[in-house]
């Protein structure tokens, strides 16, 4: 018998919805990272992007435990020069939340083409409201 390996068409694409309201931040992502890459699928095949589409509503009710709050800084770089700005999460938080769970969940993904194109597939929203409705997204619930 062969080992099977799943082709880039041949996979079905589902799509999933993730509320982050009183959610923390790394659980959130990892799970979200986890439903991108599809390990959860039974067809999983590292070297073919295999996951699913994950809508992320509520952003802007996310947490953090511990002083994170004060204390994680996001740095960025325009590219010039003393072009560094930095941001703690309190302030990107209230600036674009959709950034800080976009940030993290890249972080946990392949660092290379197959990487890029999974974080195509994540949609994050910061109210309750997505335009994804046609899709009908399956919402899956994360133990607090």
């Amino acid at each position: 018998m062969s080992t099977y390996y799943a082709k880039k068409g041949e996979v079905p694409r589902d799509w999933v919805l993730i509320d982050a309201t009183d959610q923390v931040l790394g659980r959130v992502a990892s799970e979200a990272a986890q439903i991108l890459k599809g390990k959860r699928k039974p067809q999983y095949t590292p070297h073919v992007d295999t996951g699913d589409f994950v809508v992320i509503v509520n952003a802007e009710k996310i947490k953090v435990t511990g002083a994170k709050a004060t204390d994680k800084v996001y740095f960025r770089h325009s590219g010039y020069p003393s072009g560094l700005k930095e941001e703690t999460f309190e302030v990107a938080l209230k600036k674009h939340p959709e950034r800080i769970i976009e940030h993290a969940v890249k972080g946990m993904l392949p660092k290379n083409t197959l990487g890029r194109a999974m974080g195509k597939k994540l949609k994050v929203y910061a109210g309750p409201d997505h335009p994804h409705e046609a899709q009908k997204p399956r919402r899956i619930t994360l133990e607090a």
